[in-house]
């Protein structure tokens, strides 16, 4: 299979789709292990608090939301690394929340009020309890409850309905509070999207002693040579030395939920308490960017090389493959698949990311590892072509021709290819 070859026109699309008003502007980056190939743009502009308006900037300060998951799951391996737990640990002394969980299956009664669920316990006999790698594969049974409005997303609504403060706002909640709702299906039976890296943060946090931000700060980003006071959780904007580089503070955001990012109101953040590494950390997409370098070149920095190989490996049973495919067809389905829909490519789930288990000539190699924050945020890792990216959209408000968005992230991710294999023949990189 062949991708469409790109014209070129990587800025001269996101250019096009900027001056229609649809997007403020984009930074997209990319290297190779070596940095021999390198790929640098920030285009457009994006909006200051006061209203003043400033162009896009390298080291502009991004909201990742779920792309956070990725930084979640390494320090998470790095606690394996480390000896504090392994990937099939039991988790009971660390997360007892977490591994008391019931498994939700439906409801005896859902007229009444309150309505009376159906809850079953886990682990079944011969099955796997919860465990690391269960919540990085995302097979675990936690599942968001947005993703299934009649079931958990109703349990969650009457069983664990945030407070509501004297000023009629909701009541901030840690991880543990925020998904104190049972699991959608018993671990390592089915796969679906939902708080797993949340959780995973949460157990380095009790494992180390310290805020997943400052363990980040430490462990990863200060290890591949970046800057890691550029590292902050939701509320980002309350540190001041932040504050100017914050494409999401502006007038429309003035609390910089990532509202353009996500393209909704930016409650899952207003709603959390601490370091959610599901999906609210902030950083530059330079920071970012030297994260995926250090990967693709397995070079130690972060990560064992083993840790880092078994990391790319799909860590799916078959039956939850399965479900991974069911998903990728549902309304869903275009950002579970992250670009790959596109070539029908076989998928599974690695631990931080989807995993290519098929390449495609031209494009993805076997063991891509890639994965997303939002409708506008998209990173890819491909070990086999010694290559890595990212693209990060900045949407107008409000959030428009979602079908455009995600077919720009999709010409960056065909284009980059091109565009490098342009600069190998000798050619301009753009």
């Amino acid at each position: 299979m062949r991708p469409p070859v790109g014209d070129g026109s990587i800025t001269k699309e996101i250019e096009s789709v900027i001056s229609s008003g649809i997007l403020k502007g984009a930074i997209l980056l990319a290297t190779d292990s070596t940095s021999n190939f390198t790929y640098s743009s920030a285009l457009g502009t994006r909006t200051l608090l006061s209203g003043e308006t400033v162009p896009q900037s390298l080291n502009d300060v991004l909201y990742l939301a779920s792309a956070t998951k990725l930084f979640a799951a390494i320090a998470a391996l790095q606690c394996v690394d480390d000896g504090l737990l392994t990937l099939t640990s039991d988790l009971s002394s660390i997360v007892p929340e977490l591994t008391s969980k019931q498994v939700f299956k439906g409801w005896s009664d859902a007229t009444s009020d309150p309505p009376i669920p159906i809850l079953e316990p886990q682990p079944l006999p011969g099955n796997p309890p919860i465990t690391l790698k269960l919540l990085l594969n995302q097979s675990s049974g936690m599942v968001y409850d947005f993703i299934d409005p009649t079931g958990i997303g109703k349990w969650n609504a009457k069983f664990n309905a945030p407070e509501i403060l004297p000023d009629e706002t909701k009541k901030p909640r840690p991880v543990e509070k925020a998904f104190a709702y049972p699991l959608s299906f018993h671990p390592e039976t089915k796969w679906m999207y939902g708080p797993g890296s949340d959780w995973a943060g949460l157990i380095v946090e009790r494992l180390t002693g310290r805020r997943l931000r400052d363990h980040i700060r430490e462990r990863i980003i200060g290890p591949v040579g970046g800057i890691p006071s550029d590292v902050e959780f939701y509320p980002a904007s309350q540190n001041q030395d932040l504050r100017d580089r914050l494409v999401d503070l502006h007038p429309e955001d003035p609390l910089a939920t990532g509202k353009q990012v996500v393209a909704s109101s930016g409650e899952m953040n207003l709603l959390a308490k601490g370091d959610f590494g599901g999906h609210g950390m902030f950083t530059t997409g330079e920071n970012y960017l030297l994260v995926l370098k250090s990967l693709l070149a397995n070079d130690g920095k972060i990560l064992k090389k083993e840790t880092v190989n078994t990391m790319f490996e799909n860590h799916l049973t078959e039956a939850s493959r399965k479900a991974q495919e069911e998903a990728i067809k549902s309304p869903f389905g275009p950002f579970f698949a992250v670009g790959t829909d596109e070539f029908k490519m076989q998928v599974g789930y690695g631990l931080g990311g989807l995993v290519t288990m098929e390449g495609v000539e031209g494009w993805y190699g076997k063991g891509t590892m890639t994965w997303g924050g939002g409708q506008t945020f998209v990173w890819f890792v491909d070990r086999e072509n010694d290559l890595c990216g990212l693209c990060a959209l900045q949407a107008k408000l409000p959030v428009a021709e979602m079908e455009k968005i995600a077919d720009l992230k999709q010409v960056f991710r065909r284009d980059i290819y091109r565009i490098r294999e342009a600069w190998r023949a000798g050619g301009k990189k753009e």
